[in-house]
């Protein structure tokens, strides 16, 4: 298997299209047409992990942080960026990472936090905005089942827990072609009215080139009239953080032992108690001190996140308690669930490829310490 298939197949699952618009994922180092001896699968990619993956014989990496994050003027090996870009072109290992695509994707990061918890009722904190589209075009009557089951085929028409979701109106189309046209029904010159239905679908942003080739495809018209907008409404299963709630309301100092020791975490940054019994609960792994706003809009009574400062427990006002569990320790799972997804991947759709081994770095790239 070569890297690019890898991917491919990868990016099945997670699409990258959902990443954030700052963020930098997909094939960061190396060549995509370089086939795969082993695949070693980390958090972040440090020299050390660089290292682990020659002793291990991979010559790709998976890493959920990109280790190339901005723009390299440079290659000096000044920092551990350069360093690290340095070594892997040496050792001919290239680097893939998805970050916020696996952030804001159903089963990722957040997903894996609130099952580590026991929470129910799961769902998106902050939905993500223009993922849906919906397809518009115009078909022979005639014609009109089998281009309706191509669209299908390729995951259009799906709704939230709905599949083969579409509208269609009946009506009569017309066209004149040109000197140069070469018309499906009817002569070059001549007017022409069919019977024509209006089809109407709505689709993944992410399956946008798939949905129209397929369009295109079975379409028999010389020239096809269609149309793509973006629709208004979120994506329940696409977004940022995840609410879900504890089977049995806690007190807070149990709520913050049960995180404590389910993330192994080595203390608890939080906001003051407000006497109250925490049952729902909102998380975000990594950096999220921007979503405190919707924890609390969310009606949480507690809020996990990492990397909160100063000022910004202050955004709690007595509604809620924010609490930084630490960055590492809320995405530490991360490299598990991308290596059952590579697996599961892998063995379903690609059992003839030879994609080598899919490892577990057992580095440990957390950067703070304590004392």
């Amino acid at each position: 298997m070569k890297v690019k298939q890898l991917i491919q197949l990868f990016e099945q699952e997670i699409p990258v299209h959902y990443a954030e618009g700052f963020d930098n994922v997909g094939l960061l180092v190396g060549d995509a047409q370089q086939k795969i001896t082993n695949v070693l699968v980390t958090l972040d990619t440090l020299e050390s992990v660089i290292d682990e993956a020659i002793a291990k014989q991979c010559n790709l990496i998976v890493s959920f942080h990109p280790i190339v994050f901005k723009g390299l003027k440079k290659i000096t090996g000044k920092d551990y960026v350069e360093r690290v870009v340095i070594k892997a072109i040496q050792h001919n290992i290239a680097i893939y990472a998805m970050h916020t695509a696996l952030d804001n994707h159903w089963q990722g990061v957040n997903r894996q936090i609130c099952d580590k918890l026991g929470l129910t009722n799961q769902r998106i904190l902050i939905p993500k905005k223009e993922t849906i589209k919906k397809l518009n075009v115009y078909v022979p009557k005639t014609n009109f089942e089998e281009v309706r089951r191509s669209l299908f085929n390729v995951g259009a028409g799906s709704i939230g827990n709905y599949e083969d979701c579409g509208f269609y109106v009946e009506g009569t189309g017309s066209y004149k072609g040109g000197i140069d046209s070469n018309p499906t029904v009817g002569e070059k010159g001549a007017f022409i009215e069919a019977p024509e239905v209006q089809l109407q679908v709505t689709f993944a942003a992410h399956l946008q080139g798939q949905v129209v080739n397929a369009m295109l495809t079975s379409h028999p018209y010389e020239e096809v009239a269609y149309e793509i907008t973006t629709l208004e409404n979120v994506n329940q299963k696409i977004g940022m953080g995840m609410l879900g709630e504890l089977p049995e309301a806690l007190s807070e100092t149990a709520a913050l032992q049960l995180v404590k020791e389910r993330f192994n975490a080595k203390g608890i940054r939080h906001s003051a108690f407000l006497g109250k019994p925490i049952k729902k609960i909102a998380v975000l792994g990594g950096s999220g001190a921007f979503a405190i706003g919707n924890a609390k809009s969310a009606g949480a009574d507690l809020f996990i996140t990492a990397d909160i400062k100063y000022h910004e427990f202050y955004q709690a006002e007595a509604k809620l308690i924010v609490a930084d569990i630490g960055h590492y320790e809320s995405e530490q799972y991360t490299k598990n669930l991308i290596v059952s997804i590579l697996t599961e991947k892998i063995s379903n759709f690609a059992p003839a490829y030879n994609s080598g081994n899919i490892i577990l770095s057992d580095t440990n790239t957390n950067p703070i310490k304590y004392f």
